[in-house]
């Protein structure tokens, strides 16, 4: 990516639409109601040959104090400093308003390029917001429309220049996001800053997962304070934790489903839901004072149907008086609450002390390796035939069940295949007897197993084939063996 565009401007002017239809995706919330995107999202953005990183940001207000906006204010504008361009967005069918002369101002003083876009321009309906523009002082504004995509060619050649002047700083590879962990065998997988190792903290609301990641990465780089629910978007910052480059997602709280009646927090929660798939390692983050509630088994359970590594980390440990007495109790209920995930790290942490950190960073490089463990298929067999012995499998209309080979078919996460006789008449259970011996036997605690039965079939080349007619020296043999 050879620059960084933030889009910025008034709330509901078509910031997150035009974000949409710059990487191609829809990514980030569109609603009508103003003030749906709070934090920033960045993406990788295209318009004809030109790839670059985009920004979207929360809608830009006249308010300076400690509140819920006025720190929305304070993280667009730091967007504002850490882009090389920004794209000022107003609203043609509105008109320029003194919020919008406003920020024009802070936009001449405080970045080095400024495009002035006008969006909603389709039409008639746009020609005087379009005229008003030129009075910012920001130069030629273009007419966009973020909704139908009109202007993408005006915008190209505006961005062109710039893109040749930034080229120097072009990155090789934008790391992956989207990690195909379908593909088994052997590899190295370690993490690199091409391709870091990816982490979703998930949780319910308020549970503390914004403010953990700001502390990991050293800054407030996400929006954050007592209200719950601030995080609507899930949004992926990168950054280098104990020397591990990492990618984290912040994902938005989820709730109970029955509770969620809001439009956007339907989507918010969907977009969580999304981060855990891209994600190798997903955090459950959970409050120390309310643990365990029925909404945080669902989405350990989700994490684990997925086949991402979990590790479970407890929040605001710093509150609580009985730790040791408070510990026993959450391993035991985690125990009994989440066998699926037996044996997988808890870990206590603080966010807002940075207690615990160091523990949760080798736990969460501890369950990646976990989840990329290949295991030897002569092992495999040894110890298949030592667990057939100490349990053999049933025999249901008193036909054995032969279990004959075992073989690792894939990592992230691991899963193995077993030839035997007869594999739809094996009962679960066998299987759950065979997975969580394979976690005690080969080190493989808390990530998900998969166990998948295959019918061997026969391999006998003469099967079906006619009988061949006896030669004339074999019926001349079988006559003197008669006489």
């Amino acid at each position: 990516m050879s620059f960084t565009l933030a889009i910025v401007g008034r709330p509901n002017v078509g910031k997150s639409t035009l974000f949409n239809r710059l990487v191609g995706k829809r990514l980030a919330l569109v609603d009508d109601q103003p003030g749906v995107t709070r934090d920033l999202r960045e993406g990788d953005a295209r318009v004809g040959d030109l790839r670059f990183t985009v920004i979207d940001t929360a809608g830009l207000e006249e308010v300076t104090d400690d509140s819920l906006q006025g720190r929305m204010r304070r993280l667009t504008e730091r967007a504002v400093e850490m882009a090389d361009v920004c794209l000022f967005l107003v609203d043609a069918r509105a008109g320029i308003t003194p919020v919008d002369e406003g920020f024009a101002e802070i936009l001449r003083k405080r970045a080095d390029h400024v495009i002035l876009g006008a969006n909603k321009a389709e039409g008639r309906a746009g020609e005087a917001g379009v005229l008003d523009a030129y009075a910012l002082g920001l130069g030629e504004p273009v007419r966009l429309s973020a909704e139908h995509g009109e202007g993408m060619d005006e915008l190209y050649h505006l961005l062109r220049p710039i893109a040749d002047a930034f080229a120097g700083r072009a990155q090789a590879d934008a790391p992956e996001v989207e990690v195909d962990v379908a593909e088994g065998g052997e590899g190295n997988f370690a993490p690199t800053h091409a391709k870091p190792l990816q982490i979703a903290v998930i949780g319910r609301p308020n549970a503390g997962k914004s403010t953990l990641i700001n502390r990991i990465i050293g800054e407030d780089r996400l929006l954050t304070g007592p209200e719950a629910g601030i995080t609507r978007d899930s949004i992926s910052v990168s950054a280098d934790w104990m020397g591990t480059p990492v990618r984290i997602f912040d994902t938005a709280g989820m709730r109970k489903k029955a509770r969620v009646v809001d439009k956007v927090e339907k989507l918010s929660v969907a977009d969580g839901l999304r981060a855990v798939r891209f994600a190798e390692v997903v955090v459950l983050l959970l409050d120390a004072a309310i643990p365990f509630e029925q909404q945080d088994l669902r989405i350990a359970d989700f994490a684990e149907t997925e086949g991402r590594a979990v590790v479970v980390a407890v929040n605001k440990w710093d509150l609580e008086a009985e730790k040791q007495e408070k510990l026993r109790a959450l391993r035991a209920g985690f125990e009994k609450l989440l066998p699926q995930l037996r044996g997988a790290p808890l870990v206590t942490v603080s966010a807002t002390t940075g207690k615990g950190l160091d523990r949760l960073h080798a736990a969460v490089l501890r369950a990646h390796e976990v989840w990329n463990r290949r295991v030897p298929t002569a092992k495999l067999n040894q110890w298949l035939g030592a667990m057939v012995e100490a349990h053999p499998p049933p025999a249901p209309k008193g036909r054995r069940i032969r279990l004959r080979y075992m073989t690792q078919a894939k990592t992230r996460p691991p899963g193995f295949v077993v030839m035997c006789s007869n594999p739809e008449e094996l009962p679960a259970a066998y299987t759950r007897y065979l997975v969580n011996g394979l976690r005690e036997a080969f080190d493989m605690p808390g990530t998900p197993i998969r166990v998948f039965m295959r019918s061997q079939g026969e391999k006998n080349p003469y099967r079906g084939r006619k009988k061949a007619a006896p030669s004339k020296l074999r019926k001349h043999l079988e006559g003197r063996r008669e006489k």
